[in-house]
């Protein structure tokens, strides 16, 4: 007979069980802004390739975390939580040695995927952990706690990722998660050993799961390798297309049709879950991928190292972590609307801010941008999560909560991917328009290159020195127009967000009866179809 979850630790084994799933937590997280600082030394010392390969590690270990979602609900119930949460950290600190060794992109994305698919369990399961060790009273500052730590890939993991890319090297980082693994799991099951759980012999959604890993997997596949492979031109890409069109309506009609499906789709039925999805998907793509971006054309672009360059993010902490304590003690009395039409306003003014940086040397006073970013960034979970989850009830929160999450989590590997094609696209049109201007084929009277090069040649630069020279001042500030036009492309999808919000139901309200019997009628649809 299988014995209940019920019991809670208490005193110094409470504090040591919260400290290391704190740390797991951390170490997770960390793994994802880390990487991006030091995305620069990977792509040198596998093999040399481009910049735009070395992001797949990053893209791939996003959707894997993703995807481990809906696998991690499902095993849990088959074999208990903190059983669960050991197994995935012993294969996070396998994955993480596998791509300490590795010494090319062929070891090392199937590495980054298996961790992050193990990190997505620890993820997925550490926070249902922490609920059930936590009284009902301190529940709200545990899931403080956990928003904290869930700033780290933007805020800390920067600079102490580049720390450890230019002073030990980038492998470092991967060897360091094998010990503390390997101890995160063994400290678990030691104070949870002899823990029991209440089974569940739910089926699983196998062809659901595989039909959503294949959409998500071929979208990033897509996207990554369009620029460098010159998109439909290239036959694989035209057959992923092929593939991808004939997996969606399979997708969303199999979903329909299950009884405990991968991924509930009837959820979009509801207004604030459709509009708080949309919000948290394009607000989570443009951040997460103008800040991957901005920190590595600092280092390829401009020349910062790692460690200064993911400095540059340090300014965000400073209002980071008090904003999110504050947001998870607001009244709830408050409209979630109005903090989330706010917030996201704030957010198009600051990328609108660092869209007007078009001077090489202006880099360095983006410490008030990011302070402000900072400051939007710790109110822009909170708001748009309590609109997402309004009106739903027991399983319907649950699982609106895990899908909403899933896809947030995509999107942020959408939008690294996205934010370079925006760079892709817009640094030749830059580089071409500067040099007619500046070259005197826009205005005769204009010529500044001509006298820009006979005082290079008065210094003793050959014309082929001179020719260099040119170039690399125009790709450079070509390439900083272009990060201009993305930052500035974001601030007016936010602007149109904000606008969005204000279409769903009020949160501080009761719902109206229509709503209600909505509501109502898919969760009825829910509980007839199982078992």
């Amino acid at each position: 007979m299988t014995i209940v979850y019920a019991k809670r630790l208490r005193g110094w084994r409470f504090i040591l069980f919260n400290v290391v799933l704190s740390l797991g937590h951390m170490a997770v997280l960390f793994n994802v802004g880390a990487y991006i600082a030091l995305l620069p030394h990977v792509a040198g010392d596998l093999g040399g390739v481009f910049i735009s390969f070395g992001t797949w590690g990053q893209t791939y270990f996003i959707i894997a975390l993703a995807l481990a979602f809906p696998i991690a609900r499902w095993l849990s119930g088959r074999f208990g939580d903190y059983r669960l949460f050991i197994a995935a950290f012993v294969v996070y600190a396998f994955a993480s040695y596998l791509c300490a060794i590795s010494q090319s992109l062929w070891l090392f994305i199937p590495g980054r995927i298996l961790l992050g698919f193990s990190g997505g369990i620890t993820l997925y399961i550490g926070q249902s952990l922490m609920l059930k060790e936590y009284p009902d009273q301190l529940k709200m500052l545990g899931l403080g706690i956990w928003g904290l730590v869930t700033l780290m890939p933007f805020t800390i993991s920067f600079p102490i990722g580049g720390l450890i890319a230019d002073e030990f090297g980038w492998r470092c980082l991967f060897y360091l998660n094998v010990p503390l693994g390997l101890a995160i799991a063994g400290i678990t099951g030691s104070l949870l050993a002899g823990r029991g759980f209440e089974r569940s012999y739910i089926r699983f959604d196998g062809i659901g799961f595989v039909l959503l890993s294949l959409i998500l997997g071929g979208i990033q596949t897509i996207l990554n390798l369009g620029n460098d492979f010159d998109w439909l031109d290239s036959p694989f890409l035209r057959i992923m297309l092929i593939i991808l069109i004939i997996a969606l309506p399979c997708f969303i009609i199999w979903e329909f049709g299950e009884r405990h499906p991968a991924f509930n789709v009837r959820l979009f039925a509801d207004r604030n879950f459709s509009i708080g999805v949309l919000c948290l998907v394009f607000g989570f793509l443009s951040i997460q991928g103008l800040l991957s971006v901005l920190i590595v054309q600092l280092q390829v672009l401009l020349g910062y190292s790692s460690f200064l360059a993911g400095m540059a993010y340090m300014p965000m902490i400073l209002l980071a972590v008090p904003v999110t304590l504050v947001m998870h003690v607001l009244p709830k009395s408050v409209d979630a609307r109005l903090l989330a039409c706010l917030n996201l306003l704030g957010f198009s003014f600051v990328f609108y801010w660092l869209g007007l940086f078009d001077d090489p040397g202006s880099f360095d006073q983006i410490f008030w941008p990011m302070l402000f970013l900072g400051f939007f960034l710790g109110s822009f979970f909170m708001p748009l999560t309590r609109l997402t989850l309004h009106g739903l009830s027991g399983n319907q929160q649950m699982r609106a909560a895990e899908e909403s999450g899933l896809l947030r989590v995509v999107a942020g590997a959408v939008g690294i991917t996205l934010q370079g094609v925006v760079l892709f696209r817009r640094a030749p049109f830059h580089q071409l328009h500067l040099a007619d201007h500046f070259g005197g084929r826009q205005f005769a009277s204009i010529d500044v290159l001509q006298g820009f090069s006979s005082r290079l040649a008065a210094s003793g630069l050959d014309s082929g020195m001179i020719k260099l020279k040119l170039l690399a001042v125009i790709k450079q500030h070509a390439t900083i127009l272009a990060l201009n036009d993305a930052f500035l492309l974001a601030s007016y999808l936010f602007l149109g967000l904000a606008g969005l919000v204000w279409l769903a139901y009020p949160t501080h309200l009761p719902l109206h009866p229509t709503v209600v019997k909505e509501l109502g009628d898919i969760r009825a649809e829910e509980i007839m179809e199982e078992p």
